[in-house]
């Protein structure tokens, strides 16, 4: 049963301000990856790689614009499902929220898997047998019912982790540009290498900056959309490029042979502070890894809550939980499903496929600007200038993305898509 605007305006208590956007915004972008790309952008790019990170937040500020036009004129959950849905119907709507749930839940389950691993650094026990598994499930379970109890509870601990986790890396770049003084400025090439490196650079980068988009996808529950998604979704990009900027100057100026490092930031935090820094930059992980857990398990479940207020999933999906206001059956099926794919299985073959089910999702997005700018034309919101010129770069963007993906990325989204297809035609069967 397809429920109308205002009906999901009740439904969910509207506590999100620009704050919580942001940080669900930074949240997507800073997880495990920026602790390892330094040492692989200065391997192909060398000292051009800190441009290579302000050129990539270039390359996705169209996209972003994109979703924050978008976010701000829409008032219910659901993000680039209910976009695809307005725009093209409702069967790229499942599409879109299908893939995007699927790569998230995947994408939960081996992050879960590295934070394990990563506590199985100071403590092998934890990444082998029952414990392993009882680490999962608290993870799992502990996230889920911290969302299941509030809102407003979800989005303080991740307050906290996204604290601990920018004190970390803050505090890296301080200390690194304490140690550096003018040399880290002196490590930057203002042009690229000879090589024909640059695209694979820039292909290599571009995925510590995707992520961003779980921010829209509760607008349901947002105070402001039209005022607090644009503002939280630009304030987010603003400060993570200018971060990962500092955080690959001071890597060149610290280790000069930080393109041969496996585990570059650790390398760094070691030859500025020893081991004791080596200790708070795994600590930064922790916190950086939970910071996206946390940031994803708020999010994703409001998809298929949004999918079953539009009957393309069961309605159990939809229903709230009755005393704490939660969509608490989508939160809680999302937590099982992803501790039950990173108990049994190795997730490290999703990695290519994730990008371009991102890279579909962001021209769907961009494609549906246009369309949808006409039809709301006397609705609320952000709006972006010089018509079309935004879209079009979005897409032009992704699609030379598109370019660099492998067959088997190709092969297995395409798998999604069917499978995908196959459950919306199961439900459309139902419902008749």
């Amino acid at each position: 049963m397809r429920k109308n605007a205002s009906e999901r305006d009740a439904a969910l208590p509207r506590s999100l301000g620009i704050g919580a956007i942001w940080l669900l915004t930074v949240n997507g972008m800073v997880g495990a990856g920026i602790f390892g790309l330094p040492g692989g952008a200065a391997k192909l790019a060398g000292g051009f790689s800190p441009v290579v990170f302000a050129l990539c937040a270039v390359l996705i500020l169209p996209v972003l614009l994109c979703f924050a036009e978008l976010a701000s004129r829409f008032r219910s959950s659901g993000g680039p499902a209910l976009y695809a849905t307005e725009a093209f119907g409702p069967f790229m709507g499942f599409q879109a929220g299908w893939l995007f749930y699927v790569a998230r839940a995947i994408a939960f389950s081996a992050n879960s898997v590295l934070m394990v691993d990563s506590i199985g650094y100071f403590w092998p026990a934890a990444a082998e047998g029952a414990m392993r598994t009882l680490l999962l499930a608290s993870i799992c379970g502990g996230l889920a019912l911290v969302n299941v109890v509030g809102t407003v509870q979800a989005v303080r601990s991740l307050s906290v982790l996204t604290a601990l986790k920018f004190a970390v890396l803050v505090g890296l770049v301080a200390v690194g540009l304490a140690f550096a003084g003018d040399g880290a400025l002196r490590q930057v090439a203002l042009s690229p290498m000879p090589d024909g490196s640059l695209d694979a650079a820039i292909v290599l980068v571009i995925y510590a900056y995707v992520g961003f988009e779980q921010a829209v996808v509760p607008a349901g529950e947002a105070r402001d959309p039209a005022r607090d998604m644009p503002r939280g979704l630009l304030l987010g990009l603003a400060v993570v490029a200018v971060l990962y900027v500092l955080i690959q100057m001071v890597s060149l100026a610290v280790l000069p042979d930080i393109a041969a490092s496996a585990t570059p930031l650790l390398d760094v935090a070691a030859t500025l502070m020893g081991p004791l820094g080596a200790s708070l930059l795994m600590l930064g992980v922790l916190a950086s890894v939970g910071g996206n857990l946390a940031g994803t398990m708020f999010a994703t479940p409001r998809l298929s809550y949004s999918l079953g207020l539009d009957g393309r999933l069961p309605l159990w999906f939809a229903r709230v939980n009755p005393r704490f206001s939660t969509p608490a059956n989508s939160i809680v099926f999302f937590a099982a499903l992803s501790f039950a794919m990173a108990t049994f299985g190795s997730f490290l073959w999703l990695a290519t496929a994730s990008v371009l089910t991102r890279l579909l999702l962001y021209i769907l997005t961009c494609a549906a600007v246009p369309a949808l700018r006409r039809r709301h034309a006397g609705r609320s919101g952000f709006a972006l200038p010089l018509g079309p010129l935004f879209p079009a770069l979005g897409i032009v963007a992704c699609a030379w993305l598109l370019l660099n993906v492998n067959r088997e990325a190709m092969l297995l989204t395409a798998a999604f898509v069917l499978a995908g297809s196959g459950l919306y035609a199961l439900q459309r069967w139902r419902t008749r």
